[in-house]
């Protein structure tokens, strides 16, 4: 298994990022799939989770900004990030596991991609 995260990069205060997430070896359609982030000297935490395609939920910090989508044919999942703010700078994974239950809990998640680094300057 193998999940492939990309589209990273550094953007201004109020822009937007969509990150991409390509597994092999699983079907992200029986699996819930979720991204977290992590700031230098933080813990990583919870962004947002798409579980069956369409049941999805987000951070309240992100919430109103960040669309989580799946593409089944393409076996990817997307974060469309939109007004982008400093305080989102980190680097950002996606994970794939079957626990529907701790999904906001890296514990969740027996698969993950490598980081993709966002930046927002201010």
């Amino acid at each position: 298994v193998q999940l492939q995260a990309c589209g990273g990069g550094l953007v201004q205060a109020g822009g937007s990022l969509r990150l991409s997430c390509a597994a092999s070896g699983l079907t992200f359609s029986s699996y819930a799939v979720a991204w977290f982030r992590q700031a230098p000297g933080k813990e990583r935490e919870f962004v947002s989770n798409v579980l069956a395609g369409d049941d999805t939920d987000y951070a309240d910090s992100v919430k109103g900004r960040f669309t989580v989508s799946v593409d089944n044919a393409k076996n990817t999942v997307y974060l469309q990030m939109n007004n982008l703010k400093p305080e989102d700078t980190a680097d950002y994974y996606c994970a794939a596991g079957r626990d529907s239950v701790n999904y906001r809990r890296t514990r969740a998640y027996p698969y993950w991609g490598q980081g993709t680094q966002v930046t927002v300057s201010s």
